[in-house]
Formats: C-alpha cells, sequence, structure tokens
C-alpha cells in the first residue's frame, strides 16, 4: 500500500533590504561608460581520457589547427579525417571560450574564461585547451586563451551504471589580455550613475544625499539615471570624484513585489510585500493505491495454468479544509507565517497568490515563472 500526497512546501526569502540598512551607491548603480564587452572564441581541448567529442566538425578543426602550424595535409587524408567515422577523436573536444573584459581590463592582465563543449564530448576536466583567440564584434582579437581546463564536475561511465556530479560539460580556464576594449572615459562636464533597479524614490534619495556634499550638483534625468555635474577643481581628478560619490550610502526603495517559481517552489517576497484580510480554503487530494494479486489455480486433470490475475485498488481522497481567516499583514515575516497555515504545495500555492491579486488583497506586483 502506498499514498501519493502533494508535499507541502513554501519557502520565503527575505530581501537583504528587509532591514533597512545603508547601500553604498557603488553597490547599487553603474557609472555610464563603464561596461563589459564578450569576447569569444572556438578552440579545441586536447589530453581528454577518452570522454572527447566524435563527430566531423571535431576532425575538421583538428585539420585547421595543424595546417595553422604549417603543417600541410594531403587533400585524400584531409577528406578522410573529415568523413571516416572510424577515425576517433575521443582525447579532444572542439569548445566555445567566452569571457566579459571590463574596460579598465589592461594589456597583460590574466581573466578567467569559460569553456564549454560543442560536439559531445562527456567531460572536460583536466584537459588542455590550446591557444585560442577571442573575437569582440569588430573581429579584433582582445585576449588570447590557453592552459588546462578545470570543470568542478566529475563523470564516471560503468558498463551497467553512470554517475555524473555538476556539469563537466562546462569548465574554465585562464586568458591573457592583448587589446583593451575601450579606454575608460568619463566625460569633463559630468557622470551619470545608472541605477541597477530604476526607482524615483531611490534616485530622488542619491540626488539628496549628493546634493548635501556638492551643492545642486546632481540631478534625475529618468528614474535609473542620476546625473552629477563636475566641480571644476576636479576637472583633471574625475575618477577621485566618482569614488567620492560611490562611498555615499542612501537607503534604496524596493517595490513591493512576489515572485514564484513554480517549478522549484520557491517564493522570494521583498520586505514591503502586504496583504489585507481575506478568507481561504483550500482542498488537498490524496490518491492512495494498492497491488493484491490473486493466483488461478486450474481444477485437477484439466490441463490448465496456473496464472496471476492482478488486481489493483485505487481510491481518492479529498480533504475538506475549512475555510482559513489570513489576517492583515504589516511585515513579511507574517505573511509568510499566514501563507504557511494553509499548507499547500507549490503550485497550489501559485494559484492561491493569483486569486489574492485578482481580489485585490495582494498589494504587491506578483512575477510567475
Amino acid at each position: 500500500m502506498r499514498q501519493l500526497t502533494a508535499t507541502l512546501l513554501l519557502i520565503v526569502i527575505l530581501c537583504p533590504w528587509s532591514f533597512a540598512i545603508d547601500r553604498r551607491i557603488k553597490d547599487i548603480s553603474d557609472v555610464e561608460h563603464d561596461r563589459t564587452n564578450v569576447v569569444t572564441g572556438l578552440g579545441l581541448v586536447t589530453g581528454l581520457n577518452g570522454t572527447g567529442g566524435s563527430i566531423p566538425p571535431t576532425r575538421e578543426f583538428l585539420v585547421s589547427l595543424m595546417q595553422r602550424f604549417g603543417r600541410p595535409i594531403d587533400p585524400e587524408i584531409r577528406a578522410a579525417l573529415r568523413n571516416d567515422n572510424r577515425l576517433t577523436t575521443d582525447s579532444m573536444s572542439v569548445v566555445l571560450v567566452t569571457t566579459q573584459l571590463e574596460t579598465s581590463a589592461q594589456i597583460g592582465s590574466k581573466v578567467d574564461v569559460t569553456v564549454a563543449t560543442l560536439d559531445g564530448a562527456t567531460d572536460l576536466n583536466n584537459g588542455v585547451l590550446a591557444a585560442t583567440p577571442l573575437l569582440g564584434m569588430d573581429r579584433k582579437v582582445y585576449a588570447v586563451a590557453s592552459g588546462r581546463v578545470t570543470t568542478g564536475g566529475i563523470v564516471a561511465v560503468g558498463d551497467a551504471a553512470t554517475i555524473q556530479k555538476n556539469h563537466p560539460t562546462t569548465g574554465y580556464a585562464r586568458a591573457d589580455v592583448e587589446r583593451r576594449v575601450a579606454e575608460c572615459f568619463v566625460p569633463r562636464a559630468h557622470v551619470r550613475f545608472l541605477l541597477r533597479n530604476p526607482d524615483y524614490e531611490t534616485a530622488a534619495k542619491i540626488q539628496d544625499v549628493i546634493n548635501e556634499k556638492f551643492m545642486g550638483a546632481a540631478v534625475i534625468d529618468e528614474p535609473g539615471i542620476v546625473r552629477v555635474a563636475v566641480p571644476p577643481r576636479f576637472y583633471q581628478d574625475r575618477f577621485k570624484f566618482i569614488s567620492l560619490i560611490q562611498r555615499e550610502s542612501v537607503v534604496p526603495d524596493i517595490k513591493a513585489r512576489v515572485i514564484i517559481n513554480s517549478q522549484t517552489g520557491t517564493v522570494v517576497a521583498t520586505e514591503t510585500v502586504r496583504i489585507s484580510t481575506a478568507a481561504v480554503t483550500h482542498g488537498n487530494i490524496s490518491v492512495i493505491t494498492g497491488e493484491t494479486p490473486l493466483v488461478s489455480q486450474p481444477l485437477p486433470l484439466s490441463q490448465g495454468e496456473t496464472v496471476v490475475v492482478p488486481r489493483t485498488e485505487i481510491d481518492l481522497v479529498e480533504d475538506t479544509n475549512p475555510m482559513t481567516v489570513l489576517g492583515e499583514t504589516t511585515t513579511v515575516t507574517e505573511l509568510a507565517e499566514a501563507l504557511n497555515v494553509l499548507g499547500v504545495s507549490p503550485q497550489d500555492l501559485s494559484s492561491i497568490f493569483r486569486l489574492l491579486h485578482k481580489a485585490g488583497v495582494l498589494h504587491a506586483e506578483l512575477i510567475i515563472n
């Protein structure tokens, strides 16, 4: 006899602003023109222990790599390498190599790159990435990646079973910066701070704290942009001026928002979420199944056969839960306690939030993924 019931789960994550802690302007905004740039390249990881790729592009990439190093290959041999599936390449893998370069990245500095297989390789760990140029959107080389690949994952394969931990087909290597993506440009007259979560009230708080230090310097261009005039005495030292602004602190204003991921059962609620008094009822359904097979014996001398006759018992039980009154909440902790009283699954919780929102008693923006 086994019983299938819905798992009761409610996870509420409190936002870091729950206790109204000051945040540095540096931590909630970015400086215009100070951005990252994606650079990408195709490379070859070698030295794999039988876990590499085995499709034609892997062999083609090997041919191209050999020719790049001045190793000519006869056309017939090249065609065989590309088309003959009997030639294995399980010691290597074609990979996509990517990273993001900051505008402050200097020539000669080292950065981490992400390495991901493209040809069905099962494990890149401890392979060696051949020198791979990383190009920007302008097709110029900005960095060169190479060296040992580490994945943080492991896979073990046996005759009848396979075990895997983490993701062994994506790993990390290092790259040397060969060209700066752009000069770190700061206009002489003003600096614009871009809020990561645009909000009128947060922008106003940033404006006020800056104007207390530099009178009349800050102006709100948009809910997500605060423009600050650079005082003449900082024209030749604008980076120091930016650092003075970034070290100032404000309490960001966060919108009341509930985000539900129905697949993982995770609920994220900001500190300002509130609900008004409402009555909610919810019924759980249990499915009870049991197998009691019967053995049918033939009559003596009947020349019949013994057979097993299946017999399944299925019952469906629906709980008749009484209506629960959720009182008006004033904190996100009270909200979590009120919803936990219902004891519902994440999927049902999604429906309850939708109905509370539709009834007008959930005072927050509702986002369901």
